[in-house]
């Protein structure tokens, strides 16, 4: 069971300390490294903070040594109360630079705090003044972390962080999201038009279409979520990217059924079919911006395969 901050001893508060500087000094050794492919100069800043934490560690250490001896009973984090839990680095990968950052500041200001109540608890003139030398120095690692940054940073560096930001968004955004959206927008063209055609009815087209996209949705992000962890390939959280791809799957069909919501057929089908151009010429787009594929071929690629669909629907729907 945890224990109140309250009701620790100077010597509990000391050990508490060192475990707290080795604890972070880990963390930002992960954060290094899990950013040392995407984010070299990042990761050089975590780095010199990491030696910051261990210097911290080395003086806590003298001084636990000087009143209490050498052995330095483990206390954990987990075992005091009133300090805010966090998910290993581990089980966070691929690391988000954002997400680090903002991290990193949650930590150093949780363990200023510790400090500043730290050095009001004890009785010993030098701990105290150790106990808020330290506190200010967790204060000034923002300002460390500032200087390294402009240090580290320069703007060939930036340019080449954010375009492996890109990278990674690419990967583990765009490319599930454009992996539903052109098989929703394509894949339901010929049930929706086969529906269509066959009963002149839009309330039946808009029915198949609807069932189809929402199971196209639904196929889609199992498929996507299962397809890999992510661990290895670095493409982000099989959770969040089939979420994306079962939803862009979803609205890649809905978009031209909607149109089949208005009674009268053929104006539901002139619409849908206006909508269907637009959301090829989208998914041309959205290749050409993220994908590096020139405009006209991937416009080409995505509208012949559309239009074959599209009229084997009406194909089928009108045999």
């Amino acid at each position: 069971m945890a224990k109140n901050f309250k009701d620790l001893s100077e010597q509990e508060i000391l050990a508490l300390a060192i475990s707290l500087e080795e604890t972070d000094a880990r963390v930002y050794a992960d954060f290094a490294a899990g950013l040392k492919t995407d984010y070299p100069t990042t990761a050089k800043i975590f780095e010199e903070m990491e030696a910051e934490e261990d210097e911290h560690r080395g003086k806590l250490i003298e001084e636990y040594r000087r009143r209490f001896g050498e052995h330095i009973p483990l206390i954990r984090r987990e075992d005091v109360k009133g300090f805010v839990h966090r998910k290993p680095v581990w089980m966070t990968r691929p690391l988000g630079i954002k997400a680090v950052r903002r991290q990193a500041e949650i930590m150093e200001t949780e363990t200023r705090r510790f400090y500043e109540r730290a050095a009001g608890k004890v009785s010993d003139a030098s701990t105290r003044k150790l106990l808020g030398d330290l506190a200010e120095a967790e204060r000034k690692h923002v300002t460390l972390a500032e200087n390294l940054q402009h240090e580290y940073l320069t703007p060939e560096a930036e340019a080449q962080e954010e375009k492996a930001h890109r990278r990674l968004f690419v990967l583990q955004i765009v490319q599930p999201g454009l992996a539903g959206l052109m098989d929703g927008s394509v894949s339901t063209l010929a049930p929706v038009f086969a529906a269509a055609f066959a009963t002149h009815s839009s309330h039946a087209a808009f029915v198949v279409g609807l069932a189809a996209s929402v199971g196209a949705g639904i196929s889609m992000a199992f498929a996507e979520a299962a397809s890999d962890d992510g661990s290895l390939t670095g493409r982000g959280k099989p959770l969040l990217r089939g979420f994306v791809c079962g939803l862009m799957t979803t609205a890649g069909g809905i978009g031209h059924t909607l149109p089949y919501l208005i009674p009268e057929f053929r104006t539901a089908t002139a619409i849908a079919v206006v909508i269907v151009a637009i959301e090829l010429l989208v998914i041309s787009w959205i290749r050409k911006r993220y994908m590096d594929t020139p405009f006209l071929r991937a416009a080409f690629q995505v509208i012949v395969g559309g239009v074959l669909v599209f009229l084997v629907g009406i194909w089928i729907g009108s045999s």
